[in-house]
């Protein structure tokens, strides 16, 4: 008996002087630095040093960013060095081959290995890709964060209540509302935020990246009017994507996201109306099906396909309400097609659903036949008249915008 306590005191003692070194072994590796830097808008930069007993041989960096999705799909690089005991190296990711919107956060670690086959993973760390080229002020209000540098307080309390109120008017209408936080960067001008794109181009008056949560917009002190509408447009088309999010992908219709944008903005405007009234008279209406592929960039069709769009979302709202619009949008985050959710929800196909919209706004004079499937008749007569264009310009739903 007093042998086989010895001999089983004796096995113990001796893993116990081996456990020690096997941990000392694989915890030689150690970090001097782990860090990033953010060089706005055109890079991020990943540092690392470290050191070790014998050669580091491989450094790989993990990292994703945090965005709407069912699943973090995670990147890794592999930043070049000489393997060495004591190593230091970057990797930097260039934003003119895949870029990030401002106020993006971005979560890393790295993988260090010796020679020895020895591994040592580092804690999972994060960087925010921010626009540190202006003093940012914050207003926080109901999931909203708004971010702004030109202007006083009250310039931003007014943005503030333009948003909220665009929230509360969908809310009400079709049970859409926020699922995470918003944040709008109101830049003090358009020069100011195409300074903070890589690639600019001259029409952009904001960037909304629905997936990040971000809206930005460039709003002068003395626009404060049209960026209240901008701010209550772009944050409807943040709410609507974040409802319908899926796996199987953006099903919405373009005139139902356009309609619903402009829902948030407030009533239709009398101009809008003008036009869809003069397109009837000219049997230039454009079918919905049509519509539910992204609007033309000629001026003329691309404000009449914004108007026809809240007016059969105004429609849908005030004759069948809020519940039903609340279920039709849940059919797109099931995977419905947009037929096939209509049919559902109101008993009609796009096509059906154009032809009652059709009658609900126009007398039967006014009627000559139902609208083509497809194609929109061509005239030779403007739609436009002069004070229809006036009002155009100065619309914030037809400045067009890069989602």
């Amino acid at each position: 008996m007093k042998k086989i306590f010895f001999i089983l005191a004796t096995f113990i003692l001796l893993i116990s002087s081996l456990v020690p070194s096997v941990a000392t072994a694989q915890n030689t590796i150690q970090v001097i630095d782990s860090s990033a830097s953010v060089f706005f808008p055109s890079a991020l930069t990943f540092n690392i040093e470290a050191e070790n007993a014998v050669p580091i041989t491989k450094i790989r960096l993990h990292y994703y960013s945090d965005r709407l999705n069912y699943a973090h799909v995670i990147s890794e690089a592999w930043p070049v060095f000489t393997p060495n005991q004591k190593v230091k190296t970057d990797w930097i990711w260039d934003m003119r081959r895949s870029s990030l919107p401002v106020g993006a956060t971005i979560r890393y670690w790295w993988t260090i290995e010796d020679a020895n086959g020895n591994k040592l993973v580092t804690p999972e760390n994060s960087i925010q890709f921010d626009d540190s080229r202006f003093q940012w002020k914050k207003l926080s209000e109901n999931g909203i964060l708004l971010f702004w540098y030109k202007g006083d307080d009250a310039f931003a309390k007014e943005l503030m209540d333009a948003a909220q109120k665009g929230l509360e008017r969908l809310s009400k209408d079709t049970g859409a509302t926020l699922k995470t936080t918003a944040k709008l960067y109101i830049y003090g001008s358009t020069e100011d935020l195409q300074s903070a794109m890589l690639f600019p181009r001259g029409w952009e008056g904001g960037f909304a990246a629905y997936e990040y949560g971000t809206i930005n917009i460039g709003i002068s002190t003395q626009e404060i009017a049209w960026g209240k509408k901008a701010i209550a447009h772009e944050l409807g088309h943040l709410v609507t994507h974040q409802i319908t999010f899926s796996p199987y992908g953006d099903l919405l219709p373009v005139w139902l996201d356009e309609g619903l944008a402009m829902h948030a903005e407030g009533q239709i405007d009398p101009s809008d109306r003008k036009l869809i009234d003069r397109a009837i008279s000219m049997n230039a209406l454009i079918s919905l099906r049509s519509l539910a592929s992204p609007f033309s960039t000629d001026a003329s069709k691309a404000a009449l396909s914004y108007a026809q769009s809240q007016s059969v979302v105004e429609f849908l709202i005030s004759t069948y309400g809020r519940e039903q619009m609340a279920k039709l949008l849940h059919l797109f985050y099931e995977g419905s097609t947009i037929d096939d959710a209509l049919q559902k929800i109101y008993g009609v196909d796009q096509d059906g659903l154009n032809t009652i919209w059709l009658a609900s706004i126009s007398s039967p004079a006014t009627i000559t036949r139902a609208p083509d499937q497809g194609a929109q008749v061509m005239t030779e007569m403007p739609l436009y008249q002069s004070e229809d264009m006036q009002g155009y310009r100065q619309n914030p739903t037809y400045r067009l915008y890069r989602h």
